[in-house]
């Protein structure tokens, strides 16, 4: 749905060069609360007349195949929100004319300080946030969305099991997972996560693992993916461990979040791990039941030193061969929507990380609670390797699929880990295959692969 934002003049304006955003619709995600997106979007149209930024919203997980059909009417946007699961599409899909559809926002806004007046954000990015949507050396697009995982604690189910704080270790949540099944009347299991990607992800991160050849993908187009490192396999048997031992709970079925808030808040597990924007709700889930919830860093394997965490999030791609005024009319709205203000008000009203140093700054100074600084604190640590920074893969929510798939059959149908994650290797590998060689062609095409998550 088109949401065109209030000014004097209406966006046919002849004397207004008309500036066509796409976002996702932040109501499609955890939260519910009204984007900073309009309001910037008249400020910016107030300050600078001879422009008109209209906005238009679509679930993320459709944006791809709304982009893809928007090159095929001939009528591409000026700027596009992505996901992070699809930075390799947007890297590969092509405009009408065969060439890339985005160009490189690093050499547009060409080392200047300032565009139109607005005052350029990228060099106030946190590095894990703004390094994450680089490729081969350039910064590709703006970050405007950031998440990461964390753990959720029931504080006073902890009390009783007498464990001082939430775990940081994978050997810390099998300790504390131990003293809790020794509490009398305590939860049936000690932790619960869905069975999804990100787990997979986040765990060869902070291993310094890499998913795919070529630097994960940075320095150049992943073309062997790697789903059964020693590191992958360290956190599967872990997990394993806990699901044998009682101490995991698993519902049976994939990506299943229902189960793990409702035992959450339930109180039938102490422990559960999530995403970050998740403390929207699960703060509320531990008030009306009467137990505090605490934040803490994602555990990580005590036997590796720790690199880092993955990123969720979006950012926004610049549309190539725009003429000079639409370019930089379409980068100074770009700047104006992350300013420190627009920033905070998002990360605060969405519970996301603030991607600028200058917005987490003036949410510090109006009271941020630490709990919801952890997240920010995890990606600020981190040691910006590549495999900290997580694989760009083309086809990824498919080659994804392959992961939880294996898991599955570990914790339910007994499969060993070791044979069972090489076949789950060996059918991604044909997926990104696939993917590489739909997109090389001849004739080269943009990718046939559109899903976010699957």
């Amino acid at each position: 749905m088109a949401v065109q934002s209030r000014s004097g003049a209406g966006p046919d304006d002849p004397r207004k060069r008309r500036i066509d955003v796409w976002l996702t619709d932040p109501t499609k995600w955890a939260t519910d609360a009204v984007d900073v997106a309009l309001s910037a979007a008249d400020e910016f149209n107030q300050a600078h007349p001879e422009y008109h930024v209209v906005i238009t919203r679509f679930d993320f997980q459709q944006m791809p195949a709304e982009v893809a059909r928007a090159v095929e009417q001939g009528a591409t946007p000026h700027v596009v929100e992505y996901h992070d699961a699809v930075t390799r599409v947007a890297l590969d899909t092509l405009g009408p004319d065969g060439s890339p559809l985005f160009t490189a926002i690093g050499p547009a806004i060409a080392g200047r300080a300032e565009i139109l007046g607005e005052p350029v954000v990228l060099g106030d990015m946190m590095p894990a946030i703004r390094d994450y949507f680089g490729y081969a050396g350039e910064q590709m697009s703006l970050p405007r969305t950031a998440s990461t995982m964390v753990l959720f604690a029931n504080m006073d189910l902890l009390a009783r099991a007498r464990v001082a704080e939430p775990p940081r270790t994978w050997r810390e949540v099998t300790a504390a997972c131990q003293a809790l099944a020794k509490v009398p009347g305590g939860p049936a299991h000690g932790i619960a996560w869905p069975n999804f990607y990100w787990p997979f992800l986040q765990a060869a991160a902070q291993q310094g693992a890499l998913i795919a050849d070529h630097d994960n993908g940075r320095s150049g187009r992943a073309e062997r993916v790697d789903l059964a490192s020693t590191a992958m396999l360290a956190f599967v048997e872990w997990w394993r461990r806990l699901h044998r031992d009682g101490h995991f709970r698993y519902s049976g079925e994939l990506r299943d979040f229902p189960d793990c808030f409702a035992a959450f808040e339930n109180q039938e597990v102490a422990f559960m791990l999530s995403s970050s924007v998740d403390a929207s709700h699960m703060l509320r889930r531990g008030e009306r039941n009467g137990f505090t919830v605490g934040l803490g860093p994602l555990p990580h394997n005590d036997e590796v030193p720790l690199a880092g965490n993955v990123l969720g999030g979006m950012s926004l791609w610049l549309a190539a061969g725009l003429d000079p005024i639409e370019q930089d009319g379409a980068l100074a709205f770009m700047q104006h929507l992350e300013n420190p203000r627009n920033a905070a008000v998002w990360a605060r009203e969405h519970y996301r990380i603030p991607v600028t140093r200058t917005a987490a700054d003036l949410l510090d100074r109006e009271g941020r609670p630490p709990h919801l600084r952890v997240a920010g604190d995890q990606l600020e640590s981190a040691d910006g390797s590549p495999a900290a920074l997580g694989p760009l893969l083309g086809g990824h929510a498919e080659i994804m699929s392959e992961l939880t798939g294996a898991m599955h059959d570990v914790l339910t149908g007994g499969a060993e880990p070791v044979a069972r994650f090489r076949e789950a290797n060996t059918r991604a590998q044909k997926i990104l295959d696939a993917y590489n060689a739909y997109c090389a062609g001849p004739p080269r095409r943009s990718p046939d692969l559109l899903a976010v998550s699957i």
